[in-house]
């Protein structure tokens, strides 16, 4: 390998001037004494600070995001000391405060010895890249949270109640907390449809769901959309008594909202059936045995001519 001292001035003048005519931010540090030897006049574009500010590595970890400085700084000491070419990306401050995302890709120089003589590297403006990134998490974020979203009422679908009943039942088996289960069912909403069309269906099923999903608010009390017009109410450490009176209260929500319904049999107005259930759960019985028992509860209620509460009460 041809050493930089084998070079005449014309090959450094040309080396500097193709340096300094990138994007990329050269930069040499002298290892013994931590102090910049060179740094690219780019800089102060990119940050606002002059070349002349960079003297020691304590102005490079001064010009670093706090949440940023003790991580980048340890882990590219360690790799210096190591011996060990690396890269880290860091949020750099500019003069006025601001930041700018940067990757810092370091080459450790060593002398005839082997010893490390200093650092050279080249600091990338990766802003850009970040913001792409970030965009990308957030609509990651954001379709994992439509996949458990009921898409036309706004309210957890069934993945969704899956899951948290899972999560539930696991807790209530391990704290002997009673789990209670509410299922609802619109009355004739076939014949709704039939009556008003589709468009006034779907308008339906939104109203319902915001008015059910004021009838149980603590924050570890979840509502769903079961399917199709069915929805469901995962109630933890509830007894079956007070899961009785949400059930009342999600009947009377309902009845306040006042949806005509003349095509029902039951009345004039949109009713709704419900089927209660309440379980200390044991090793002998599954999630799946107890939502079939309080569905044949809630056809019980239909069963019983509907607009109807059915529990073990």
């Amino acid at each position: 390998m041809t050493r930089p001292a084998d070079h005449t001035p014309a090959d450094a003048a040309v080396y500097k001037t193709l340096l300094e005519s990138t994007k990329a931010i050269p930069w040499q540090i002298d290892w013994k004494t931590l102090t910049f030897t060179y740094i690219g006049p780019q800089i102060e574009q990119l940050l606002g600070w002059s070349p002349s500010s960079w003297v020691t590595v304590q102005d490079w970890a001064e010009r670093m995001h706090p949440e940023d400085r003790e991580t980048v700084v340890n882990f590219c000491v360690a790799q210096s000391q190591a011996g060990t070419d690396h890269e880290a990306d860091y949020r750099a401050l500019t003069k006025d405060g601001e930041h700018v995302w940067i990757r810092d890709v370091v080459h450790v120089m060593r002398n005839e010895a082997g010893e490390v003589e200093s650092l050279v590297g080249f600091m990338f403006d990766i802003s850009e890249r970040k913001k792409t990134e970030q965009q990308l998490l957030d609509l990651q974020k954001e379709l994992e949270s439509l996949s458990f979203k009921d898409g036309l009422t706004g309210v957890s679908n069934r993945r969704m109640f899956d899951a948290i009943l899972e999560a539930e039942w696991v807790a209530a088996r391990r704290t002997g907390q009673p789990l209670s289960l509410i299922l609802i069912d619109i009355d004739y909403f076939k014949q709704y449809n039939d009556s008003y069309g589709h468009i006034q269906g779907d308008a339906c099923l939104k109203q319902v769901a915001r008015a059910l999903a004021g009838a149980a608010t603590r924050a570890r009390d979840a509502f769903a959309r079961f399917g199709g017009e069915e929805f469901v109410l995962i109630l933890p450490a509830t007894d079956e008594a007070a899961a009785s009176k949400i059930a009342e209260r999600c009947r009377r929500l309902i009845f306040k909202e006042q949806i005509p319904h003349d095509s029902s049999p039951v009345g004039q107005l949109l009713t709704i059936s419900l089927g209660v259930g309440t379980i200390v759960p044991t090793h002998q019985e599954t999630a799946i045995d107890f939502v079939e028992a309080v569905d044949r509860r809630l056809y019980q209620a239909k069963q019983r001519g509907r607009n109807c509460i059915v529990s073990a009460l």
